[in-house]
């Protein structure tokens, strides 16, 4: 028997837990499915399955195989869709989510750029801090910063952001520049309302994970408002670099402590399942990739 189709059938009796469930769902005989799993013990020489009359428990040796074998298979769906896509010219609405920043300081402008090449695809952008919901939202695709918390989700990795101290050279020049994250706690800091707890800075120092705690006169729910308050001198502000980068570029806002900073903050594109691969979505990820690499523009006066 064909034993890409034999894998099929043993991943869909390892979901449903039963032989009749899976020819059921199959629309093949319950003596097939029963065939397509004794044919691929046999090819590997172990018992995947142990049955009873009324039980079947997974071996552990089944339990490998399941794990490594739905991997190789979602990849190799993947692969199916991509190739089927490259004939067919992107078209139709691109639902997407991301967050408010983000969205507006980069994926609008990147957007911009990939409908002159595809001009087919109409765009449907949602800003939001909102926890994900694919069916419920209408999703195509979301970017999401930080690491992944949800292990169903699939993502591909875009690029980084960096959590950056900065403050306008005419603050620095007022109150002096701080050295050290704790000369922090002698400087107002303008405080991110979401981060909980409030005013915890996270930082590395010799090494290790290190948290300041800082304190200031001007907090905010928004990272562009705060953005706007340290390029107006109100105090030191840690925000990602794609919040704050141009404005280091520009000269409006001066970065310190960058020899302190937490590690980097990876940013993804993540759709719920691999077979989402439609023309639109994996040419627009496949666009972002190659926009923000090797190193994304909003770090580009640094060479980390």
């Amino acid at each position: 028997m064909d034993k890409l189709n034999s894998i099929r059938v043993f991943l869909q009796v390892a979901r449903l837990g039963g032989f009749s469930s899976a020819a059921q769902q199959l629309g093949i005989s319950k003596a097939m499915v029963s065939k397509h799993v004794s044919d691929l013990e046999d090819q590997l020489g172990v018992r995947l399955i142990n049955r009873t009359t009324r039980h079947l428990k997974l071996t552990e040796s089944g339990i490998l195989y399941r794990d490594r074998v739905q991997g190789i298979l979602e990849d190799l769906e993947a692969t199916e869709v991509s190739v089927a896509n490259l004939n067919a010219a992107p078209s139709g609405t691109l639902r997407l989510m991301a967050p408010t920043s983000f969205g507006s300081f980069h994926l609008a402008r990147a957007i911009a750029e990939y409908r002159k090449i595809y001009p087919k695809v109409g765009i449907d952008m949602v800003f939001t801090g909102r926890t994900l919901d694919f069916v419920g939202e209408g999703l195509d695709l979301a970017i999401l910063t930080g690491e992944l918390k949800d292990s169903t989700q699939v993502a591909r990795r875009l690029t980084h952001s960096r959590l950056v101290v900065s403050a306008a050279p005419e603050y620095l020049e007022k109150y002096g520049v701080p050295q050290v994250p704790t000369d922090l706690t002698r400087h107002n800091c303008l405080l991110y309302s979401p981060r909980s707890p409030l005013g915890a800075w996270p930082f590395t120092v010799d090494g290790k994970a290190t948290i300041v705690r800082v304190h200031g006169d001007v907090k905010a729910n928004t990272a562009d408002a705060l953005r706007i308050a340290a390029i107006q001198g109100c105090g030191l502000v840690q925000s990602p670099t794609y919040v704050v980068g141009l404005d280091i570029q520009a000269g409006r806002l001066q970065p310190v402590l960058e020899n302190f900073e937490p590690p980097k903050r990876p940013i993804y594109a993540v759709y719920l399942h691999r077979q989402n691969l439609t023309a639109k979505v994996s040419t627009f990820v496949d666009f972002l990739y190659d926009y923000y690499q090797p190193v994304p523009y909003w770090e580009k006066w640094t060479d980390a």
